[in-house]
């Protein structure tokens, strides 16, 4: 890790919150201690589109204030969060990585912004996202090593949360743009179920596979972070007990670095010897497509989302973008129609492949992060995102170059609270 990264004193948004209610510290001193965060590293790291330093003091405050008069709105009271650049915050535009793009400053917060003010936390500002949420590559680094990428397309929300310049961050996903960048900058990512956290008030990418979701350093901030921004109460978990989980391989072995193996499988180890049960599980023959399918609903649906700004503005859209809308708008009806219709037979064939584990778990990227000419290979996400199943990264380990690794889960279809459950057991057992 680059030299001088110091976590928050009370680093977690659990820990901190504690704080803040037993009276321990201050709403103003958590946001202050962000701000000087800022301040050392945003400089080199280049999370933010925007900040809101004032307006972040004065939420502070008043939150101090309500506290003091006895208020306690809950456990994101005076927690300092980033939001990523698809989301509408109230007077500010939405830029969704184009910085061209001329929109107007949105109206009203969307509805996940609204919920997460309305129970106490504060937004400090936008993070950095990739352009329209796609693979070219942003100007943010990774704070382990800066000749690094941080992931994306929820880049800016990874990097700050690693650097403590924020306690907890909201991305969003549509292939692997959640899970690959809070396990290349070694934090810990949720990507829900699909629907479970409304996407009134994002800027879209392909709407049947995209998903919003929270980026923190540990599984129960996490679940703090989602129980707010979820669209219904999420189902009960059962008590955390040693899970049964089921071990993918195939695709997930097949293209994973042997590095990436080596630590999976350590770390591994020290779930069953804390007395997880752990299985293979078979891939179901329908999986043998997914990714060539989820490329064609991805191209398809953002083709027919940007049209009409691709026709005005082709020129200010960058390669990775430009080449899928375009792709995209070759793709012919049938082929999409089809794919579509493989989404939901995958998704019933894995659900019956995990009949007799708790939670299938594999590598959250094929390696650590590479060169910033990319924002890393999205195979080991993109499919949960396809079949639209929740998951949750934790990070295990180093590789040999001192950069993180991540464990992923994948749980059934609306049981967050499950597989949140299973992590966050896993997490206390394997985490270095």
């Amino acid at each position: 890790m680059q030299p001088g990264l110091k976590p928050l004193p009370a680093g977690t948004i659990a820990g901190t919150s504690r704080a803040i209610h037993d009276r321990q510290r201050t709403s103003t001193s958590v946001v202050e201690q962000c701000l000087a965060q800022i301040d050392a590293w945003e400089p080199r790291v280049g999370a933010w589109v925007r900040l809101d330093r004032e307006g972040a003091l004065a939420e502070a405050r008043q939150r101090d204030g309500e506290l003091a008069e006895g208020k306690w709105r809950g456990p994101l009271h005076g927690i300092p969060l980033g939001i990523k650049d698809l989301f509408d915050i109230a007077g500010w535009p939405t830029l969704a990585g184009a910085p061209w793009l001329a929109r107007p400053a949105a109206v009203d917060d969307c509805p996940a912004v609204a919920r997460l003010r309305a129970a106490g936390a504060i937004i400090l500002g936008k993070t950095v996202t990739t352009q329209f949420a796609c693979f070219d590559p942003p100007a943010t680094r990774n704070p382990w090593n800066l000749e690094r990428t941080p992931g994306g397309s929820s880049s800016g929300s990874a990097a700050a949360v690693a650097t403590g310049m924020c306690l907890g961050a909201i991305g969003s996903q549509t292939g692997g743009s959640i899970t690959r960048p809070a396990s290349f900058c070694g934090v810990s990512g949720c990507k829900p179920s699909f629907g479970l956290v409304p996407l009134a008030g994002v800027f879209p990418l392909a709407p049947s596979m995209d998903h919003a979701g929270p980026i923190a350093r540990t599984v129960e901030d996490l679940s703090l972070l989602l129980e707010v921004v979820s669209e219904s109460a999420m189902k009960s978990a059962p008590p955390a007990a040693p899970p049964r989980l089921g071990r993918l391989r195939g695709l997930f072995a097949d293209r994973a670095e042997r590095q990436s193996l080596e630590v999976f499988d350590r770390a591994l180890d020290r779930l069953s010897q804390a007395g997880a049960t752990v299985v293979e599980v078979l891939l179901p023959k329908s999986f043998d497509n997914v990714l060539d399918c989820h490329r064609v609903i991805i191209s398809y649906e953002a083709a027919a989302q940007h049209q009409q700004l691709f026709e005005q503005h082709s020129r200010n859209y960058l390669p990775s973008v430009r080449g899928l809308i375009e792709e995209g708008l070759r793709v012919p009806v049938e082929r999409y129609n089809q794919c579509r219709q493989s989404q939901g037979a995958l998704l019933r064939d894995v659900v019956a492949a995990m009949e007799e584990v708790d939670a299938l778990i594999c590598p959250a990227t094929v390696g650590p992060a590479p060169t910033p000419e990319t924002t890393g290979d999205p195979a080991f996400n993109a499919p949960w995102s396809y079949t639209g199943q929740p998951t949750v990264s934790i990070p295990i380990g180093l590789s040999r170059d001192g950069l993180p690794l991540s464990f992923q889960f994948v749980g059934r279809m609306d049981e967050d609270a499950a597989l949140l459950s299973v992590a966050g057991w896993c997490h206390r057992q394997a985490s270095f």
